[in-house]
């Protein structure tokens, strides 16, 4: 399987192992992203992925209302000890988070997190797109592959770009707050309230209204 920038990229961002550390564990695992942090892992270089299966139940919920109460977010990030949770570091974090969810309006937290037949709708919906565009079939697939994961950049929270850094997405940056704090850090969940969202708003016409008036 032929590795990819982008799969090097991705591997690094989740456990900040060096370049050619990634490129040789995807290589070596063809291009399996579990088993390439697996790999690492065993080899001592992934930093973050060691932290991975340990418990993080502290931490804090933050709330963030932008654009003059237009819209509210509450994020729930956890971190394993109260004296992370009560640094300026890690409240920072919690704020940037939030601000990043209201900005961005993520759907879900991980790209594992989309629904099985949400995936599979959005791959239908996507191949019938690139074979109305006339495409070659024998390109289709390759296509919405990167259509996909375009899906995930935008709608995945740990997959966007930082708002307040574009050259990082927001998973690196909970991976270098997790580096930098010795400790597990994750997002646990998040509600994110727009006002007047899913509420069916009337339309005035106003010239019909006048002319109704005018047959009075």
């Amino acid at each position: 399987m032929a590795i990819t920038a982008s799969m090097v990229k991705e591997l690094r961002e989740r456990t900040q192992a060096g370049m050619m550390d990634c490129k040789k564990a995807l290589m070596e695992n063809d291009g399996d992203m579990e088993k390439a942090i697996a790999y690492l892992r065993e080899k001592g270089l992934a930093a973050a992925a060691k932290k991975a299966g340990r418990v993080a139940a502290e931490g804090a919920v933050e709330s963030y209302i932008h654009m003059g109460g237009k819209i509210g977010v509450l994020v729930e990030i956890n971190c394993e000890t109260d004296f992370v949770a009560n640094t300026d570091t890690f409240k920072n974090l919690c704020h940037d988070i939030a601000l990043q969810i209201a900005a961005a309006n993520p759907l879900y937290i991980n790209k594992e997190d989309v629904p099985a037949e949400v995936l599979e709708q959005e791959k239908e919906i996507l191949r019938a797109q690139a074979l109305n565009e006339g495409k070659p079939e024998k390109i289709v697939d390759r296509m919405v592959e990167g259509r996909i994961k375009k899906y995930y950049d935008e709608n995945c929270l740990m997959e966007q770009v930082f708002v307040k850094n574009p050259d990082i997405t927001v998973g690196t940056l909970v991976n270098e707050a997790t580096l930098a704090s010795g400790e597990k850090i994750t997002v646990r969940r998040f509600t994110r309230y727009e006002r007047g969202e899913g509420i069916e708003k009337k339309v005035s016409d106003l010239a019909a209204e006048i002319a109704e008036m005018t047959k009075k």
